[in-house]
């Protein structure tokens, strides 16, 4: 992508309590869909192109990453055109690898059509252990062999099989990744146990796009290898979780925004929680409309898809520190991911941790300080705490939050916020 500046992170955010946001904005493309596709465009020497690609570090990067292994990556606006024709195995730059978490999405294409490549171990978010056993078990039903040592992995095979793949957990990535592998495999892939995330299905809407045989089916996700795939041109689904963050900012101040292009069927445990806050939420044709002050507390319990999603576990706490009453939020997903607890409570909130769970005592009202963004979620939650906190937030190392919100300053700004990025 084009850097723009915000991409490559400012210095920090300056936000000063706002009063009901108000008006509309639209909400940009998943980063949690588009970042698979762009490993997927490996999987053909054929273009791949992709349209309303956000602007976010974290697409720059697996660009970065993408140019390594040899692919032509050409920008026009938000659309990008990535052709493979020729591919290299080579290690790929460890400095991007080891922030970026969807590096490891990598491997299951450059399996699938090198036969062999050795990647470091995936960095991303310090939200908790993400191990990465889930994808090397998946490539080892598949026929794939692997060795990690000294900070990276290295995979080969003779021949990839399909095979009956079981997954221990939902693994998101995992799941991804055997589903890439698996669409050029020989024969048949079940994958039992996998993740059924939007953006896996996104994933899925693309390879089939591309000539794959992929479908899911009563509970399982099915691949028919296939001996090529060809290029094609694709949408990626709108990013639920900043639609869920603009929803929390509303509700919260009270106002009344319309968010279009927010997809509605695939935010039903955000919408039931703010409704049972308080606020009321409004589906219509293309988006949501959220009116009103979200003021009763909550109980929240995280869980893979379709249940509450840890990705909005951050931003739901900072709206419960201001509810009356008493919240609690259990994180059952990432064991790492109450980092921003600190930061909350450096404004004012009373946040009690035991274990995986939070238990928050509304305090009425937060206040202005200077907090860090510590990881991608916790930046979102603390602009939130900064739209309703006395006085001044500022928010540093905002590098997290421009790797997955395209200018989120613009779009609170557009609907009234008192937010400025200091570069």
């Amino acid at each position: 992508m084009k850097n723009s500046g915000k991409t490559t992170g400012g210095k920090c955010l300056r936000i000063q309590k706002s009063g009901p946001l108000c008006g509309r904005c639209a909400v940009g493309t998943s980063k949690n869909a588009v970042l698979p596709m762009l490993a997927a465009a490996l999987l053909t020497r054929e273009p791949v192109v992709l349209h309303h690609v956000p602007d976010i570090s974290d697409v720059s990067d697996m660009i970065s990453l993408l140019r390594t292994f040899g692919a032509r990556v050409s920008q026009s606006g938000h659309t990008l055109r990535i052709c493979a024709r020729h591919i290299k195995t080579t290690s790929p730059n460890f400095h991007i690898s080891s922030r970026l978490r969807a590096s490891f999405l990598f491997m299951g294409p450059l399996l699938a059509r090198e036969g062999c490549v050795t990647m470091p171990l995936p960095g991303g978010c310090a939200i908790g252990r993400r191990p990465i056993d889930l994808h090397l078990k998946g490539f080892e039903a598949l026929g794939v062999k692997s060795i990690t040592a000294s900070g990276h992995v290295l995979a080969w095979r003779q021949t990839l099989r399909g095979a009956a793949v079981h997954l221990a957990y939902p693994s998101v990535g995992a799941t991804e990744n055997v589903i890439m592998a698996a669409c050029l495999a020989r024969g048949k892939t079940v994958i039992i146990g996998g993740a059924c995330e939007p953006e896996v299905c996104d994933l899925i809407g693309l390879l089939t796009a591309m000539g794959a045989k992929a479908e899911v089916k009563d509970g399982r996700i099915e691949i028919e290898g296939a001996g090529q795939l060809h290029g094609a041109e694709y949408t990626p689904i709108p990013d639920r979780i900043e639609a869920g963050t603009l929803m929390i900012a509303a509700a919260v101040t009270g106002g009344d925004v319309r968010i279009d292009r927010a997809p509605h069927k695939h935010l039903m445990q955000v919408t039931s929680k703010l409704v049972e806050a308080g606020a009321e939420v409004f589906p219509y044709p293309g988006g949501i409309r959220i009116y009103g002050r979200a003021r009763t507390p909550m109980d929240i319990v995280s869980s893979p898809y379709p249940g509450f999603p840890t990705d909005m576990q951050a931003q739901f706490m900072a709206a419960c520190c201001v509810l009356g009453g008493q919240s609690t939020i259990l994180e059952t997903v990432f064991e790492n991911r109450f980092l921003h607890v600190h930061e909350l409570i450096k404004m004012g909130a009373h946040i009690d941790v035991r274990g995986n769970t939070a238990v928050i005592t509304g305090v009425g009202r937060l206040c202005g300080a200077e907090v860090k963004a510590t990881d991608l979620r916790a930046g979102a939650a603390l602009c939130i705490a900064g739209l309703i906190a006395d006085g001044e937030t500022v928010i540093q190392d905002i590098r997290h939050l421009d790797r997955g919100y395209e200018h989120i300053e613009d779009k609170l700004s557009s609907l009234g916020a008192l937010i400025t990025r200091e570069v």
